[in-house]
């Protein structure tokens, strides 16, 4: 495909029209009037650049102004779509335009350079003149089907690329294509935290042109075996090493780059075992999983960089240093891109909590993601309900930033999600010194909690530990597919449900509501032995009224009433359940809302026989949907008239404000 750009100056600005325009119905997403996207409000505040869920780049002169902009195609929700990021300035390292969307994401999108010029493919087909489309107009290449032959899964992976293989002057066809056959996907550990399934596999298969006809799929191979990384390969082919012939990198679903170069011929490809991408520092690592690269000579100096996409919607540069050791092309390590802030975002399924962080009187964000991070967005202030937002800050316990991630074992869906956290959280003051400290759980299912040793203006985080629970002398509950054992006292439960923090029975102190491990929404009432702060076994008081559970998306399993149970699912389906306590409707009765397509609101209507009545038969909040995993609720008060408002972090990472409707009236 060449670019399709008008010399004349006419057309020119007719297509920048078209890009403010554009630009404009972005800014106004998602349509619906009730629940808007949460805007920084900080002019010349600079941040992370980033999409929603998953980042799949398309590095390219956009404009035709010389330099190199950035398209991303963001296929999850709700942040779907392809998005421009502008190079205003020109240089190689820019703070990037805000976003502009310019048309529905494309599946498994792909940027090939042929002769110069980008080419975008999806499976199967090409995309002509994209620039001016965005994806409306293809041209069919192969049968999709066809070439999936013989694979026992779909993939989730399917990337096709153009590259003269051979150097006969035809363009053939690259396909790289991940295969879960032998890797499964859940609950298959061992007593021992050993995954029992195959690994996850990453192929790379060559579709050769022959006189304009496409010869049968066959996999490329490297030190005679066929080329196997793991999962989601990715394959750029280029002259990394600068001898006239095309080596190959591929990336892989978690975070790793191995290099293969070409030991034969610009015709005849002969390809060495695959080492991996490493510098001074060591092997190169992007900062999540499922990445996405892309070789590109960004900037221009004649060397091929990598850009690279990750799966919380960031996009990294791995530059080429022009430098080679033992055969290898050396590369810097990734740098993320950056851009003018415009919606708030941190990272994917962003989980936050409106809490007085610093003591200065306005509601900021504490707020946990898929990464396995924890973030404070501070409030600087500002107008009511539209607050000036500061950059998403990393918190740090005895001095280090806190991460948990999943490592090998720590994920029911095995080692392939050794880098997310999914952390979700509370912020209270759980042992009653005055200060606010953080509970935690994560993608381990383990409850934590991080004491707040400094002061109410300057928070200060001590070493993690366990929230204990007195279970005298009965067997510590767990969830029955989890392969580890709890230690003494350990809150161990299902994973990715929000622990919410609350002194339910009113008595001075903190008490625990979160799901057991059976799944059933339960009270673990706070006590104070000697200075220690404990909790009682949970007790299942929670009544589904109407509809007694749910499936972690909030579709209704058992559609009597019943003792409340917000997940009915087993292994990886469990947990995920995220949501917040306040007084929704004003009746002087905490109420919960809960994930959904976005939040529903389950009103407590009552305690009858000892148990809270909650009225389960609620429709969502409102008809956008926010949500192929979850959403995460809490309640803010930004313009302080004593009504708490709804925000919810979604699936994209960016948090979502709807008013009260009780503010109306």
């Amino acid at each position: 495909m060449t670019h399709v750009y008008s010399k004349t100056l006419a057309i020119c600005c007719m297509m920048v029209a078209t890009i403010i325009c554009k630009r404009t119905l972005v800014m106004a997403q998602p349509a619906n009037p009730e629940l808007q996207i949460l805007k920084y409000n900080h002019p010349g505040l600079v941040v992370d650049l980033g999409v929603g869920l998953w980042a799949w780049p398309i590095p390219m002169d956009f404009d035709n102004d010389g330099d190199m902009d950035l398209l991303v195609s963001c296929p999850d929700k709700p942040f779907n779509g392809v998005y421009f990021f502008e190079n205003k300035s020109g240089d190689k390292n820019p703070v990037f335009a805000p976003p502009v969307r310019l048309g529905k994401s494309l599946k498994d999108a792909q940027v090939s350079y042929v002769n110069g010029k980008a080419r975008i493919l999806v499976p199967g087909a090409e995309i002509i003149n994209f620039t001016t489309t965005f994806g409306e107009e293809e041209k069919q290449l192969l049968a999709v089907d066809a070439v999936l032959e013989g694979l026992k899964k779909k993939p989730r992976f399917n990337q096709w690329k153009l590259v003269d293989y051979d150097n006969d002057g035809d363009e053939d066809i690259i396909i790289g294509i991940d295969d879960w056959s032998d890797y499964g996907w859940d609950n298959a550990y061992n007593s021992e935290g050993q995954w029992t399934n195959g690994p996850l596999h990453g192929y790379v298969f060559l579709i050769e042109n022959k006189d304009g006809k496409y010869l049968p799929k066959k996999k490329i191979q490297a030190a005679g075996e066929d080329i196997d990384v793991y999962g989601a390969p990715s394959p750029n082919f280029a002259d990394f090493d600068g001898d006239g012939d095309l080596d190959l990198i591929c990336g892989e679903f978690l975070d790793k780059f191995t290099y293969f170069e070409n030991i034969g011929t610009r015709s005849k490809p002969v390809y060495a075992k695959g080492r991996l991408l490493e510098n001074a520092s060591g092997i190169i690592k992007m900062d999540l999983e499922m990445i996405v690269p892309v070789a590109v000579d960004w900037d221009k100096d004649g060397f091929t960089d990598l850009v690279v996409g990750d799966e919380d919607g960031r996009v990294a540069l791995i530059r080429h240093t022009g430098k080679f050791k033992q055969g290898m092309p050396v590369f810097e390590s990734p740098v993320y891109f950056k851009q003018e802030a415009d919606n708030v975002k941190f990272g994917a399924l962003a989980t936050p909590v409106s809490v007085d962080w610093d003591g200065d009187g306005d509601e900021d964000l504490i707020t946990g993601n898929s990464a396995g991070y924890i973030a404070f967005i501070e409030n600087l202030g500002g107008n009511g309900a539209t607050p000036k937002w500061a950059a998403p800050k990393l918190l740090e316990s005895e001095g280090k930033v806190i991460r948990i991630q999943a490592g090998n074992n720590g994920s029911i869906q095995g080692p392939a999600e050794a880098k997310w956290g999914y952390t979700t959280l509370s912020v209270a003051d759980w042992d009653g010194d005055g200060l606010k400290d953080v509970i935690v759980n994560s993608i381990w299912g383990q409850v934590v909690w991080f004491k707040n040793t400094g002061s109410k203006r300057a928070p200060k985080l001590a070493k993690q530990a366990y929230v204990k629970v007195d279970w005298g002398n009965a067997a510590i509950p767990k969830p029955s597919w989890m392969w580890w054992k709890p230690m003494p006292g350990m809150l161990a439960t299902e994973w990715r449900t929000t622990p919410h923090a609350i002194d339910w029975n009113k008595d001075g102190v903190m008490d625990l509501v979160m799901l057991d491990h059976d799944g059933y929404l339960a009270y673990f009432e706070g006590f104070k032995k000697g200075k220690e702060k404990i909790l009682k076994p949970g007790k299942r008081i929670f009544y589904g009224s109407e509809i007694g559970g749910f499936d972690p998306n909030h579709w209704p399993t058992v559609t009597t009433p019943d003792t409340l149970r917000l997940n009915t699912r087993p292994f990886g389906a469990s947990g995920r359940r995220k949501f917040t306590i306040a007084d929704w409707d004003g009746d002087g009765r905490p109420d919960i809302l809960v994930n959904s397509l976005n939040v529903n609101v389950l009103r407590n209507t009552g305690i009858t026989d000892g148990m809270v009545q909650i009225n389960t038969n609620a429709k969502p909040v409102s008809a956008i949907e926010l949500a192929g995993h979850d959403t995460s609720p809490t309640t803010v008060d930004w313009n302080k008239d004593g009504i708490r408002d709804l925000l919810v972090g979604a699936e994209d990472g960016h948090f979502y404000y709807m008013p009260n409707p009780r503010a109306k009236k």
